[in-house]
C-alpha cells in the first residue's frame, strides 16, 4: 500500500467536492488530524475505513490506492447558449417570432463532459478551457461543478468575455448559430500543463473554433497538432471534435492533427469534407460505401485507434487496427418526443468517449452513443435530456434502432 498514493488521491477527490479537510472529518466521524496525516502521507486509513472513503467519494477502492492516470479530460470551448426557439426561420427582411428563450451551457467542455457526468457519476472528469471574468463564465463554471466535474484548469481571461452563441431552433428541430468568439479566441496550448494532466482520454473540440489552436505550424502543420503530439508522448489517447463553420478551411486545419489522434468523433458532413465524398445516396440515405471510404481516408492521414462518424439516422465506427467498420442505426423514439437537437452531436461524443473508456465493443460504443444522443433531444438545451447509464439502456430498449 503506497501511503503516498492514498493521501494525494484523497486530497484531490476532497478538493473535487468542495469539502475541507475538517468537513471531511466531520463527514468520516475521525479527527482532521488524521485527514492531515493521510494528506501528507504520514500515514493511510484503516482497511476498514476504505470501503466508506470509496462510497463517499463515489470511487473504487482501487482508484482511491493507485496513482494510475484515469478519467477523461475534456479541453477546448466553453461558452454559454442563447436558445431561441422560433416559429419559423424566415426570409432575408421577414419576422419570425421567439416562443422560448434560454441559457444554457454550450460548447466542447461543458456539454461533453457534463452528458459523461450525467451518464456516470463515477467517472473522474476534467474541464480544461477559457472563460472571462463575467457572470457567464461563473455560470458555466458552478455548473460544471455542480456536476462533479474538476474545473480547477479552468482559465479566467482578463481581456476577454466568455464566449456565447446565439442558437435559433425551428420547429423542425435545425438549429443555426450566431457565434461570439470571446474567451475561446485566446485559449492556447500555454493554457494547459501536459506535465499535470492526470487522465487516461485526452478530448479537445473543437476545432476550427480555437483560434490559436488552429494556427499554422511549419513543422507540424497547425499548433493543434503539435499539442496532440505532446500530448500523446505523455502516454495519454487523445481524441478530437471538429466544428461544422462553413468559413472553416477544414482541410488545412484539420488534416494535420489526424496524425496524432487516437479517436476522431464528427459528423457526416465534417467528414465528408476532408474526404471530398458525398455521404448520402441519390435518395438521401446514408451512403455506407463512400462513408466507409472516408474513414479510410482519415486513417491514412494517421488516426490510430477509431473513427466515429455519426449523422441523424446512424452512427458508425472503423476500427483502424482491425479494419472493422460497423454501422449502427439511431435509436427509433418517435419524432413528437423531440424538444430539440442543440447539444445532440455532443452528447454522441459523450457516449461515444464513455464507450471507449470502458473497454465497449465498437457495436456497444454507436449502440450507446445513439442512446445518450436521443436522450438529448427531450431537452431544448444542450445537457437537461441526459440520463444515467441504466435509464439510457432502458430508452434503448423500448425503442430499438433504425435500420441503416
Amino acid at each position: 500500500m503506497d501511503v503516498k498514493n492514498i493521501g494525494k488521491n484523497i486530497a484531490t477527490l476532497r478538493k473535487k467536492h468542495g469539502m475541507t479537510q475538517t468537513a471531511l472529518a466531520e463527514e468520516l466521524k475521525i479527527s482532521n488530524k488524521t485527514v492531515s496525516k493521510w494528506e501528507s502521507g504520514q500515514g493511510y486509513p484503516e482497511i476498514s475505513q476504505l470501503p466508506s472513503l470509496a462510497h463517499f467519494f463515489n470511487v473504487s477502492i482501487d482508484s482511491l490506492m493507485t496513482d494510475k492516470p484515469g478519467g477523461i479530460a475534456i479541453a477546448g470551448n466553453i461558452l454559454t447558449d442563447v436558445v431561441k426557439m422560433v416559429d419559423c426561420y424566415p426570409e432575408k427582411g421577414m419576422l419570425a417570432n421567439i416562443g422560448d428563450m434560454s441559457v444554457c451551457v454550450g460548447g466542447c467542455v461543458p456539454n461533453t463532459a457534463i452528458d459523461i457526468a450525467k451518464i456516470d457519476r463515477s467517472l473522474p472528469l476534467t474541464a480544461i478551457g477559457k472563460v472571462g471574468d463575467d457572470d457567464n463564465g461563473r455560470f458555466v463554471v458552478a455548473k460544471m461543478i455542480e456536476n462533479g466535474i474538476n474545473c480547477d484548469k479552468v482559465i479566467v481571461s482578463q481581456t476577454k468575455p466568455t464566449s456565447s452563441s446565439d442558437v435559433i431552433s425551428s420547429p423542425d428541430g435545425e438549429r443555426t448559430f450566431f457565434h461570439c468568439r470571446g474567451a475561446n479566441a485566446e485559449f492556447s496550448p500555454e493554457d494547459i500543463d501536459i506535465n499535470a494532466l492526470n487522465c487516461s482520454i485526452f478530448h479537445i473540440g473543437y476545432i476550427l473554433l480555437l483560434d490559436i489552436f488552429d494556427q499554422e505550424d511549419k513543422e507540424y502543420g497547425t499548433v493543434m497538432a503539435r499539442f496532440l503530439h505532446s500530448v500523446q508522448k505523455k502516454g495519454i489517447k487523445t481524441s478530437i471534435d471538429v466544428v461544422s463553420d462553413s468559413t472553416g478551411e477544414y482541410k488545412k486545419k484539420i488534416i494535420p492533427a489526424l496524425k496524432y489522434c487516437d479517436y476522431v468523433i464528427v459528423n457526416e458532413i465534417e467528414s465528408s469534407i476532408i474526404s471530398g465524398l458525398n455521404p448520402y445516396t441519390e435518395d438521401k440515405k446514408p451512403n455506407l460505401e463512400n462513408i466507409k471510404k472516408t474513414m479510410e481516408i482519415m486513417a491514412d492521414y494517421g488516426v490510430s485507434e477509431k473513427i466515429i462518424i455519426h449523422c441523424k439516422q446512424a452512427g458508425f465506427c472503423y476500427d483502424v487496427k482491425t479494419k472493422e467498420f460497423v454501422a449502427v442505426g439511431s435509436v427509433d423514439m418517435p419524432r413528437e418526443l423531440f424538444k430539440g437537437s442543440v447539444g445532440a452531436g455532443d452528447a454522441f461524443c459523450a457516449g461515444s468517449l464513455y464507450g471507449i473508456y470502458n473497454g465497449f465493443s465498437n457495436k456497444e460504443i454507436l449502440e450507446f452513443a445513439g442512446g445518450a444522443a436521443v436522450c438529448n433531444l427531450l431537452s431544448e438545451n444542450s445537457i437537461d435530456g441526459m440520463l444515467s447509464k441504466p435509464e439510457i439502456y432502458k430508452v434503448m430498449e423500448k425503442y430499438g434502432y433504425m435500420e441503416v
